[in-house]
């Protein structure tokens, strides 16, 4: 998804499908508000039903499958008239988004039955690694064997892209959507094998859905027996939200304001995701150190110092206020060679390293918090909590974008979901150590 969703298809579709950055920008963050909105009403059903029907796996393929369709079709996207509609691509990013997140509710409730509580937070920050690993592998794949060649002479990069790829036609960008689906299949085949799962109770779907419904609203009610859990589920309710809106919209905030093109994005995806492979070690290690809670309190900090930072970049200025020559040069580089490009890689990479340590750090708070028997429907919450919201970062952004004409104001404007996060956080009570 990392290819798709920050480094390479979202900056294309805004900037060349749509043709306009700031036009862009708004009318992708429209897109993931819709599917906010349909998440925040169905993904706790969904997580209530799979606890009443034991299984996860069964499901969860179903979901890969339809998350792998949606990304592949996404290489239809063309500007002009031979490609995709823009009302159906649209459609196609929506449903993505939508699969990614129902993935995650299922194999989330699954963390607890993998891992033994004591390893619990090494875990899921390695996991994470393991993903972010995965992910350089094929940014490093796409860049040296279809972005590089035919632009840069290098040493072993091919002289043209590979599989006959026509840059005319976008297609180096595009073929990023067919790479990743497969990629997404190919890597799911390890979790259906050999993870365990729980026993199928024989409930179907239907029906499991339907007492879900009940399940649901008794667990939201039950959560004011667990106000402390409920405090964190608030707060990760808005600091997600605002992770996430990081997550979609900083690969287009620098393609449109660093005027950075297909290599370079690419090559700002290797070195972040390099970077983000050691944010769920340091995740781990700082939930083992000083408690899962203090963990995200720390991670969720930098996360916002570093956004205003980054805000504070552009291709000719630097903290607001300090003219930059944009010829200016600092070194000798193909690329990132001014100052405020390096400035704004170097926030870039402290946000990936602190931002997947949150993710993991704030699924080892859940799971430590989360009622015995209950962490299937918890996760669902959990997943409810981080995507309750999830309209309202793409709102705040489509808003300000447009209201200002400004990519600026509407990246900036997920600093609100951050602080607002940040502030309820230091009100949770520290779970107990599970033995």
């Amino acid at each position: 998804m990392l290819l798709c969703t920050i480094y390479v298809l979202a900056p294309y579709i805004s900037n060349v499908v749509i043709g306009d950055p700031v036009r862009g920008q708004a009318l992708i963050s429209s897109w993931h508000t819709i599917s906010g909105v349909i998440i925040a009403v169905t993904s706790a059903f969904l997580g209530a039903a799979t606890d009443r029907m034991g299984r996860r796996k069964p499901l969860l393929a179903l979901i890969v499958a339809v998350l792998a369709v949606s990304i592949f079709v996404q290489w239809w996207a063309v500007p002009g008239e031979g490609g995709l509609p823009l009302g159906v691509l649209g459609f196609v990013v929506i449903v993505s988004s939508i699969a990614f997140v129902y993935s995650e509710v299922l194999h989330n409730a699954m963390l607890t039955r993998a891992a033994h509580p004591a390893v619990l937070s090494h875990v899921s920050g390695l996991g994470l690694s393991l993903g972010n690993l995965a992910s350089v592998l094929l940014l490093v794949f796409v860049l040296a064997t279809i972005a590089l060649p035919g632009q840069m002479d290098l040493p072993l990069i091919p002289d043209a892209p590979l599989f006959g790829l026509d840059p005319a036609a976008y297609e180096p960008s595009r073929i990023v959507a067919p790479l990743c689906a497969i990629w997404l299949i190919v890597f799911s085949i390890p979790l259906f094998l050999y993870t365990p799962d729980l026993t199928t109770t024989g409930e179907r779907f239907g029906d499991a859905m339907r007492h879900g419904v009940g399940n649901v609203i008794r667990t939201i009610s039950k959560l004011r027996d667990y106000r402390n859990v409920a405090l964190f589920l608030v707060a990760r309710m808005l600091y997600a939200d605002g992770k996430t809106a990081i997550l979609i919209f900083s690969g287009i905030y620098a393609a449109g304001v660093m005027q950075w093109g297909l290599i370079e994005m690419l090559a700002y995806g290797v070195i972040l995701t390099i970077f983000a492979v050691f944010g769920g070690f340091i995740g781990g290690w700082l939930d083992h150190a000083l408690g899962p809670k203090r963990a995200v309190v720390i991670e969720l900090g930098a996360v916002l110092a570093c956004l205003i930072a980054m805000v504070s970049m552009t291709f000719a200025s630097m903290l607001f206020v300090i003219p930059v020559d944009p010829e200016a040069r600092i070194w000798n580089s193909p690329l990132f060679a001014t100052a405020p490009e390096l400035g704004y890689m170097g926030f870039a990479i402290v946000i990936a390293i602190f931002i997947t340590a949150a993710y993991a750090s704030s699924r080892t708070l859940m799971a430590r918090l989360a009622p015995e028997g209950m962490e299937g429907e918890v996760f669902g919450l959990y997943a409810l909590a981080g995507s309750a919201t999830a309209w309202l970062g793409p709102m705040l952004v489509e808003y300000f974008t447009s209201t200002y004409q400004s990519q600026r104001a509407g990246f900036a404007s997920i600093a609100i979901l951050l602080l607002l996060g940040f502030v309820l956080l230091l009100f949770v009570k520290p779970p107990a150590a599970k033995h």
